[in-house]
């Protein structure tokens, strides 16, 4: 090949990816560590998932990280809550999700994702874990990994969500969970450019939970290269309700219970909205340093107002938006975190090993103790050798454009002006910055209006359109040169 061409086809890389990019977070012993500055990250999160289970309809083509115009809309809000990690749980392989990420990770916030679906064969069945552990559906969570891998802003999948509800499928179900992590593990290690931590997220069934821990995070026969053991444990827990003390939510508990942990621990989802406003009181003890002695944070349930009214954000079908009174309450209690203590690290957190396997971590005598893994589904191996035919590959793609196009009203019905992302410099992720998200009263506008939301805005970020028509003037003249050759 030519230098020249060879040139071109280098600047042409440079230019899809003249955006910036945040630092990849890596997990050492019990905590996440930023893998440049070294500081430890605390996840603050919140549940993504517009239109619920409905917001996922295969064929489609749409899932909650699809459309550009609505990311914008929903990263400046998130942007300005304090936000640095989304939990999206059902979502597409086959569709385009470069800008969404992109934008994410322009404004610093991290995604979590879940492989699993509610649809048909999407999923292991607890009532028929060996024919629901196949080679097909394998495919699809294989998908899920080529359409997310190459986002530094990805940290991490969830190889199941609380496929164990009761005691009865804590005896059949764990190794299964297993198997599907090594499968996961296994395919991130031969086909993705970069390791990506694989975890479990587990419901808030106590009778279960220290040993679902226990069995999920042991080395089995003690090899630390068992790709079977998750690398992060998540507990969708609701036991903070309203006004209480630590003790009678039970978070002193689940301290103990997590006291010695050899991996990040985290709410994957919590917010009781029993007692209602809700005014997440159990964030200053979930971010204290009793807690985060041993926890690294949580994720709110959940932005999106649905039926079960945990929303922080209503949603209209023109791409309008309305912050409610939650939102506000949650952004105050943020805005109280000390950031920097967060991020100081524990020397002595990156050093811990899990331990070997055996039965005698096993407490509830139901539950399994056997550590016998489910062989590999026929033909599933050499999609974890080769990787899956025809991946749908994402990619980091310049955001250019910042400005929110649809309208955006406080929870007192003014219109928020000027809403737009702010991508961080220096590879930032995003923090509560102390901002107080109200509207403005001088325009109280109805979001009930029936204009839809149009393409994306035409604000354009100064740096980036510099970087990128540089780099565009450079390409015209290798081309030139390419044509006089």
């Amino acid at each position: 090949m030519p230098s020249s061409l060879k040139l071109l086809f280098a600047l042409s890389a440079l230019a899809i990816h003249c955006v910036t990019a945040v630092q990849n977070v890596e997990v050492q012993g019990s905590d996440y560590v930023n893998n440049v500055t070294s500081d430890r990250f605390q996840i603050i999160g919140v549940a993504y998932q517009p239109g619920g289970s409905a917001g996922f309809i295969a064929g489609s083509g749409i899932d909650p990280l699809s459309n550009g115009t609505l990311c914008l809309r929903d990263a400046a809000l998130m942007q300005r809550l304090g936000i640095n990690t989304i939990r999206v749980y059902n979502l597409d392989p086959s569709l385009d999700h470069d800008l969404c990420a992109s934008i994410f990770n322009a404004v610093g916030i991290y995604m979590l994702l879940d492989v699993n679906s509610p649809l048909p064969n999407e999923s292991l069945n607890p009532e028929d874990l060996a024919s629901s552990y196949n080679s097909a559906y394998l495919n699809r969570v294989f998908g899920v990994v080529e359409a997310f891998k190459n986002f530094p802003n990805l940290l991490g999948f969830f190889s199941g969500n609380e496929v164990m509800q009761k005691v009865s499928e804590g005896a059949t179900v764990p190794p299964y969970v297993r198997a599907v992590t090594r499968d996961l593990k296994n395919y991130i290690a031969n086909n993705s450019p970069r390791n990506i931590p694989v975890g479990y997220s587990a419901a808030d069934v106590r009778d279960i939970l220290a040993d679902s821990f226990a069995y999920l995070s042991c080395y089995i026969d003690g090899q630390s290269s068992d790709m079977s053991r998750i690398d992060f444990f998540g507990l969708n827990s609701y036991s903070w309700c309203g006004d209480v003390t630590f003790q009678e939510a039970g978070y002193d508990i689940l301290v103990q219970m997590f006291t010695n942990t050899t991996i990040p621990v985290f709410l994957s989802e919590y917010g009781c909205n029993e007692v209602r406003p809700r005014q997440f009181l159990e964030v200053q003890a979930l971010y204290g340093p009793v807690m985060t002695g041993v926890m690294s944070g949580g994720i709110i349930y959940e932005y999106v107002q649905e039926a079960n009214n945990f929303g922080l954000v209503d949603l209209y079908d023109n791409g309008t938006a309305v912050l409610r009174e939650d939102y506000d309450s949650l952004q105050e209690q943020y805005n109280q975190l000390d950031i920097e203590r967060l991020q100081s690290g524990n020397a002595s957190a990156a050093a811990l090993q899990s331990p070997e396997c055996s039965s005698n971590l096993i407490m509830e005598e139901g539950f399994a103790q056997s550590f016998r893994i489910p062989s590999v589904p026929s033909g599933a191996q050499t999609l974890i050798d080769n990787g899956i035919d025809n991946p749908n590959v994402g990619n980091l793609v310049p955001v250019t454009e910042t400005a929110v196009p649809v309208d955006v009203y406080g929870s007192n019905g003014g219109l928020l002006r000027n809403l737009a992302i702010e991508p961080l410099p220096q590879d930032q992720s995003n923090t509560p910055n102390g901002q107080d998200t109200t509207g403005s009263t001088s325009t109280n506008t109805s979001p009930s209006g029936t204009s839809s939301a149009g393409g994306m805005p035409s604000s354009t970020s100064g740096v980036g359109k510099l970087a990128i028509s540089l780099l565009l003037g450079i390409l015209a003249v290798v081309a030139i040169s390419i044509q006089r050759s």
